[in-house]
């Protein structure tokens, strides 16, 4: 998701933007409470037409994310076109600790959901019991490319959003050194063709963030279309871009991509809807969407764990089940937020979460082999 990290950008305080940011995280959530658990199998029968778009659909919500987290990254890195910071490998360390803060956090959370629920339910929606190699790919999120199963729903996307970044401060940095204002965006559009084009056609890539780069750079390009003198062309020229790459092969995501591009872009050039602010309450999720997003599934699990103990069979019972899951993961996501995401955290002090992680996976494996 794209990270709700603190930001000082003009950008990130557009009202509009956190909104669609609590949407797509609500739907997120409810797609995992169809995706995963018995509770969504158990209740089925009462909204069978709902859960099956949300377990079709609801992952496309993915896409906003990936739209706003390059819309974010250009508002952030190269507002104007050229990069705005000093040390490459600052923005990098300073990224990685922004995001694996919380998130390590809610990962040690998790291995004590999973733990709780082996011993309350089997279902495969259940991690397995974690080893050591696999909890260290996880503390340098690089658990997907070294073929690790994830320790919780979601956190691919952590690690994708990750190379995103590194990869947009690389393009920066380098475009900086040739001192053209022309060639981080041109770099931004060739990054972006080439994996609309090629990338994003083979699934075998689906770990890389290069698989990822079109919907992210599509949300690079609404931002500076938006601030530019001529907003409507540029959106025009990017949204002949998107229907190319749909044309090409019409994927269902890219074309949610596209449509969020291309909203992102009208409301950078609009002056009225960069003051709007609607649903007060979905734009305040929308600020803690990312430890929604990382909490969530272990409150879903332990809730399925619960209902699947007290109330197997029961239809009704477990449709009241998903709703409170669904509300816990909004309250937990909010704790999160306000204790740890918000928290400036120094180096040093990720460094020694890393360790807490990887001590309470231990302290974990070690009881489960006493």
């Amino acid at each position: 998701m794209p990270i709700s990290t603190p930001r000082t950008s003009r950008a990130s305080r557009i009202p509009l933007l956190d909104v669609l940011k609590g949407l797509a995280c609500m739907l997120i959530v409810a797609h995992h409470l169809v995706f995963y658990g018995p509770m969504s199998t158990t209740a089925y029968p009462l909204a069978s037409e709902l859960m099956d778009w949300l377990f079709s659909y609801g992952r496309m919500a993915v896409q906003v994310f990936l739209v706003l987290g390059g819309y974010l990254a250009a508002s952030t890195l190269a507002p104007e076109g050229v990069a705005r910071f000093e040390g490459s490998w600052q923005q990098v360390q300073r990224r990685f600790v922004r995001l694996s803060t919380p998130y390590l956090a809610a990962l040690l959370f998790g291995l004590l959901a999973a733990e709780v629920a082996r011993y309350g339910m089997e279902h495969p929606s259940i991690p397995s019991e974690p080893s050591l190699p696999q909890l260290l790919a996880h503390v340098f999120m690089l658990q997907d490319l070294l073929g690790y199963e994830a320790l919780s729903a979601g956190v691919w996307y952590v690690a994708i959003d990750f190379q995103l970044f590194v990869l947009a401060v690389l393009v920066f940095s380098f475009a900086r050194v040739w001192s053209a204002r022309w060639l981080a965006p041109l770099l931004v559009v060739g990054l972006t063709s080439a994996s609309l084009l090629y990338f994003n056609l083979d699934a075998n890539f689906d770990t890389l963030g290069l698989y990822f780069a079109g919907a992210y750079g599509l949300g690079m390009l609404a931002f500076w279309a938006g601030r530019s003198a001529r907003p409507w062309a540029w959106l025009v020229a990017l949204a002949v871009l998107g229907l190319g790459a749909l044309a090409l092969d019409y994927r269902e995501r890219i074309a949610v991509a596209l449509v969020t591009a291309l909203v992102l872009g009208v409301l950078q050039a609009s002056p009225w809807a960069r003051q709007w602010s609607p649903l007060p309450r979905v734009q305040r999720l929308g600020q803690m969407s990312y430890s929604v997003f990382l909490v969530h599934f272990s409150v879903c699990l332990l809730v399925n764990t619960v209902f699947a103990q007290y109330f197997p069979t029961q239809p009704w019972m477990n449709a009241a089940g998903m709703l409170l899951a669904f509300a816990l993961s909004l309250r937990s996501g909010q704790w999160l937020y306000r204790n740890v995401e918000t928290r400036l955290i120094s180096m040093p002090s990720a460094l020694r979460l890393q360790g807490s992680f990887l001590a309470a996976g231990l302290l974990l494996m070690g009881l489960k082999a006493l």
